[in-house]
């Protein structure tokens, strides 16, 4: 009855010592009680969800609370809705832009649940995406020297540009910014603009995502449908491509022929019919399998909710874990073959330092891009003063994690009789199609790919029909024209450009010239000069970073 006595429309003072409405730092019974409403409630899902958890009353109030969101903008605090407006806690969900889905329990008492140790592995694993494919071969592109330098260098870089987006907030002093993310941010300081350029700029990572997975998924439903014909029919093959001999082979696609790698064989005994030439013909890498794909996928692109898909975000654990395995049992079969060359080009080696290096950095700048949910990941750590030496933590552990699988397979590949320019963009494409340990990889991240793609895809859907028509679900045909369009994008490329490392580094290098270097010093720069502490060396350093960024960009339409 007290709650119901209370105006609709509360006037919030900005005077530090009040309680202030969604302020986690004064009241936390305050805080449990005006929660936001984050997303739709029929988009809320879990991973126990059977149904989709949605009442009347719920979305009456998400009638109310979406009525009081217009009536000032979100930096303006100075309207907000009552208590009984708002409805209970509900999670919500974090992508990475090559990595998996994530659910992020809401807090319970304004205080967050998770150990630092939950923390730093969720964080881990959400940026552990398909771009650990190509680091070896950006190594390559940059040489052995080079490219673990560059390594260690994006990772510091990265990450000091992402202490500073999650400090961002802190910054902000004439508004409430405890339930702000990156985006709300970047809206206060640059208005419409930053809120634009932000949808913009997701959109580039998602697309690229998507784009990348498609190419993958034909590669690994190729080499999968492959292995099994070949093992039920008893057809012994061997790909036209030069590689090693003995039973660990390492093959060279990038020596064949002007035909697409992989879609001819010499036959060394399989049955008479004729059979073997017909599948050849109807199962090929580039002309046939990118098409099979829209059957499969297609159909689960329409969902309103993605909460079954959301129940097996642990294949990417298990798929980065089997990953790690096999590049150690690859490592011990092979050994070590290096030779140090620093400048000069050997048959069988690459040199130390190249200027091809801009392609590493690309593909770094995707492989560790966390920056635009890492605010929401960090609200759940239950030691909020810990933030930033978890952040770091985590970030150790994936440039070590990088290290580990570029190093490795770079120092492994079998040089002589093999040159390492021979190492692909995808490393599992260096191992024929008849190896075990490389069949199970590509079963492992084929399934992993199918059931993240449409969480992908619903999520470009939320961003981009939902700030279109303000509804993600609009109508069945908008739903349809989106997913055809970016099954199309995948179908395209998959057939006349398969060069993830390409659209690896284009989209990396695309959005993280807004979400990891401008944005982020821009801020910062903006933010100490309102204060009155903004030093020359401060601004130099940042100008620097921004610099970087744009020359990372544009260095990539060079090589």
């Amino acid at each position: 009855m007290e709650e119901d006595a209370k105006p609709l429309l509360i006037p919030v003072g900005g005077d530090k010592d009040s309680i202030g409405v969604l302020n986690i730092q004064f009241n936390p019974e305050d805080f449990k009680a005006k929660r936001p409403f984050h997303v739709e409630p029929t988009n809320i899902v879990t991973d126990t969800d059977v149904m989709q958890r949605v009442t009347d009353e719920a979305s009456a109030m998400n009638k109310r609370i979406h009525y009081y969101s217009r009536l000032a903008s979100p930096s303006n605090r100075a309207l907000v809705a009552p208590d009984h407006v708002l409805p209970a806690p509900e999670g919500i969900y974090v992508y990475s832009p090559l990595g998996t889905a994530f659910k992020i329990d809401d807090c319970a008492d304004g205080q967050g649940k998770n150990s630092s140790i939950v923390t730093i592995f969720m964080i881990w694993n959400t940026m552990m995406g398909t771009s650990i494919l190509s680091i070896p071969w950006g190594i390559k592109q940059a040489g052995f020297t080079a490219g673990i330098s560059i390594i260690l260098l994006m990772g510091l870089l990265t990450l000091y540009c992402c202490v500073r987006v999650v400090k961002s907030r802190t910054m902000i002093s004439l508004a409430d910014t405890s339930t702000w993310e990156f985006p709300d941010v970047c809206k206060y300081y640059f208005g419409p603009f930053g809120q634009w350029s932000s949808l913009l700029f997701s959109m580039v990572s998602l697309i690229g995502a998507m784009v990348v997975y498609w190419v993958l998924m034909s590669n690994f439903l190729f080499n999968t449908g492959k292995f099994i014909y070949n093992y039920v029919h008893n057809v012994n093959v061997t790909d036209i491509v030069p590689g090693t001999n003995g039973s660990y082979r390492v093959i060279c696609p990038s020596d064949a022929s002007q035909e697409v790698p992989g879609n001819e064989t010499l036959i060394f005994f399989s049955t008479s019919d004729g059979g073997f030439e017909v599948f050849e013909r109807w199962w090929s890498k580039s002309n046939t399998v990118p098409f099979y794909l829209i059957a499969i996928l297609l159909p689960l692109l329409s969902f309103k909710s993605p909460s079954f898909f959301a129940k097996f975000n642990m294949l990417g654990t298990v798929s980065i874990v089997y990953l790690v395995i096999l590049v150690a049992v690859k490592t011990a079969h092979l050994g070590f073959n290096l030779e140090f060359h620093w400048f000069e080009k050997d048959t069988y080696f690459v040199p130390e330092f190249r200027n091809l290096f801009p392609q590493l950095t690309g593909v770094l700048t995707l492989a560790f891009f966390i920056h635009n949910c890492v605010i929401t990941m960090l609200k759940n750590n239950k030691n909020q003063e810990n933030n930033v030496r978890d952040l770091s933590i985590a970030f150790f552990l994936v440039c070590l994690t990088y290290l580990y699988v570029g190093v490795l397979i770079f120092a492994a590949f079998p040089s002589p009789p093999l040159s390492k320019e021979c190492i692909e963009q995808n490393f599992l494409d260096n191992f024929p199609s008849n190896d075990i340990l490389a069949f199970l990889a590509r079963i492992f991240l084929l399934f992993q790919m199918v059931t993240v793609y449409p969480l992908l895809c619903y999520l470009a859907r939320v961003q981009l029909l939902g700030h279109l028509f303000g509804d993600i679900y609009p109508s069945l045909f908008h739903v349809l024209v989106l997913n055809l369009a970016v099954v199309g994008i995948g179908v395209v490329m998959a057939r006349f450009y398969p060069n993830i490392g390409g659209i690896i580094r284009y989209s990396g290098a695309t959005c993280g010239l807004a979400f990891v270097f401008v944005y982020p010093s821009l801020i910062y720069m903006i933010a100490s000069h309102r204060e009155g502490r903004l030093t020359w060396w401060a601004r130099v350093v940042h100008v620097l970073i921004i610099l970087l960024g744009v020359a990372n960009l544009i260095a990539q339409f060079l090589m």
